[in-house]
């Protein structure tokens, strides 16, 4: 029996060609450096609690980055390295690539929001489920006795399209969403105010009249003497009086200021805090969430909100579950996502009804029979979640770990990378000092390939989440990044199953806190942003912001 020949792709050499292809398509791990930070502190300085960040966020160019903090302030920043800084010439002279990191400067601060109180039992809401409208009505006076006080800490920043070199943004605190408009205006003051004495006359002759008469000039050009008196026997000269030189408005060098104005308030539409608000992509509306409901407003409409999500049962004791956070599909202007405190994602339709009790997808990860125990629908709790640029991928965040979702498999995670795995042993010291509630937020870099999240001890972890990558970095938030950093290596990617389809990994890293003593659990790092289309993370250690880039 003659043996057929083998073909080109079958051969040695072609496989191992491929093989060889495959690895070199592999994303190399990233080396973290450190780029710029802003509000170091000093060795032994006490942090104000108004001066912690609580929100970060970059807009879609990456040319501005905001960040709020628990003082009710936002502050901007804004690139400096991606103008044409240098000429043509001189980048003519290079003869070689200049590795540059992305720069950015404080460009300008506004105070968004200031402490309030609410009224606990006199706030007039009117709800129509059956056309899903929120009529707010206008707060009566409230007896400070029956009242609550509402924070001015800034738990959400989102960016609006700009329009006219004008910046548009979100901001909310736990009752109060605010829209912003930041622009720059030239700096002018007022001029020439004072007599013009030097003005000729019709005939060519100079007018006497403001030098005999105005002898003390007051600051706002009038004069200290009247001038109509019956003892002076004024006279008009033949060509009449100088003219009065009106005050002008003048711009002053180039200097620029930068005003933030607020646009819009929408308020009184939530009973409970806000924990989220997210930009729809058609630039007309966005969604704010609290812990019951979620609302859909106008930009342009304050005083009116539709509700599409209400899970408040008729019986408050009936509650098993609340909303930990909502965001819009980044393309999809009629799908957003959902997360909840059981671990589950729900993704819903706009266009199914005006009030979306069903949803159109649920995502959920099963326990193994006889895992669970007291914490685990504690720490199974979804503190964040995000889409990924494409809209193919949900990004979330519960107390122990990421997961990864794909929008067309919801049998459960398509990877699963462990933050802290060595904090397992120690959740009933967490649960009594309240640390298992904490709130870490998570991103994704612009290309999808990579992962980030914060930890304890002011630490991040980076993974990369492409298909066979083993990346998996521990990164701290200091002038020294990589200072914890520990070298895993190189592991082969377990086979995955049709049923599972899941990977862990991050587990084995677990060395950097392996003693179980150097975690600080006072040192937490919740916030974090990954630039749209660079490798740059900006995140935040207490008051201080700190960028890093690779």
């Amino acid at each position: 029996m003659e043996r057929e020949p083998m073909s080109s792709d079958d051969r040695p050499e072609a496989v191992a060609a491929a093989a060889a292809e495959s690895v070199q398509e592999q994303p190399q791990p990233l080396e973290w450096r450190f780029a710029q930070v802003f509000g170091e502190r000093a060795a032994g300085e006490d942090v104000q609690e108004v001066d912690i960040i609580s929100a970060i966020e970059f807009d879609k160019s990456g040319d501005h980055l905001a960040t709020g903090d628990r003082g009710g302030r936002v502050v901007l920043f804004e690139r400096t390295d991606s103008g044409d800084s240098a000429s043509r010439r001189e980048l003519e002279r290079q003869d070689y690539p200049v590795a540059r990191h992305p720069e950015f400067r404080y460009r300008t601060e506004f105070q968004s929001h200031e402490p309030e109180h609410e009224c606990v039992k006199s706030t007039i809401k009117s709800y129509t489920l059956a056309t899903s409208t929120v009529s707010v009505a206008t707060l009566p006076q409230f007896d400070y006795l029956k009242s609550l006080e509402i924070e001015e800490k800034i738990n959400k920043i989102k960016w609006c399209q700009t329009t006219n070199n004008a910046l548009f943004l979100l901001s909310t605190n736990d009752k109060t969403i605010k829209y912003w408009k930041v622009q720059e205006k030239k700096v002018k003051q007022v001029s020439v105010m004072n007599l013009d004495t030097s003005q000729s006359s019709g005939n060519g002759s100079t007018s006497s009249l403001g030098t005999n008469i105005c002898k003390a000039l007051l600051p706002n050009g009038g004069c200290s003497e009247k001038l109509y008196r019956p003892n002076n026997n004024m006279s008009f000269p033949p060509g009449g009086c100088a003219s009065l030189r009106l005050p002008v408005v003048v711009v002053t060098g180039q200097d620029l200021n930068h005003v933030a104005r607020c646009r819009r308030v929408y308020a009184h539409a939530h009973d409970y805090h806000i924990n989220s608000i997210s930009n729809n992509s058609d630039g007309e509306t966005f969604i704010s969430a609290d812990d019951l409901r979620i609302n859909l407003w106008n930009l342009e409409i304050s005083n009116q909100s539709f509700n599409i999500v209400d899970v408040k049962p008729a019986n408050m004791e009936d509650l098993t579950e609340v909303i930990t956070c909502a965001e819009f599909h980044p393309t999809h202007c009629n799908t957003l996502a959902y997360s909840s405190s059981k671990g589950t994602i729900r993704l819903i339709d706009l266009r199914q009804s005006a009030l979306c009790d069903n949803h159109a997808k649920l995502f959920e990860e099963h326990d193994a029979p006889g895992s669970r125990s007291f914490f685990t629908e504690i720490i199974a709790s979804v503190s964040d979640i995000k889409f990924a640029r494409d809209g193919r991928h949900i990004l979330s965040r519960d107390y122990m770990t990421l997961k990864l979702w794909d929008l067309n498999m919801d049998s459960g995670p398509v990877a699963t990378f462990q933050v802290h795995e060595y904090l397992r042993p120690k959740l009933c010291d967490l649960y009594e000092n309240d640390s298992i509630f904490d709130k870490f937020e998570c991103c994704l870099s612009g290309d999808g390939l990579r992962i980030a999240t914060g930890s304890y001890s002011n630490l991040f972890r980076v993974f990369g989440c492409a298909p066979g990558s083993t990346e998996a970095s521990t990164l701290e938030a200091s002038r020294n990044p990589m200072r914890h950093q520990v070298s895993n290596p190189a592991r082969p990617t377990r086979t995955l199953t049709s049923l599972t389809r899941a990977v862990r990994r991050g587990g084995e890293n677990t060395s950097v806190e392996a003693n179980g003593n150097s975690y600080d659990l006072s040192t937490k790092l919740l916030h974090l942003a990954w630039h749209p289309t660079e490798n740059s993370i900006a995140c935040a250690a207490a008051n201080s912001l700190y960028m890093y880039y690779a």
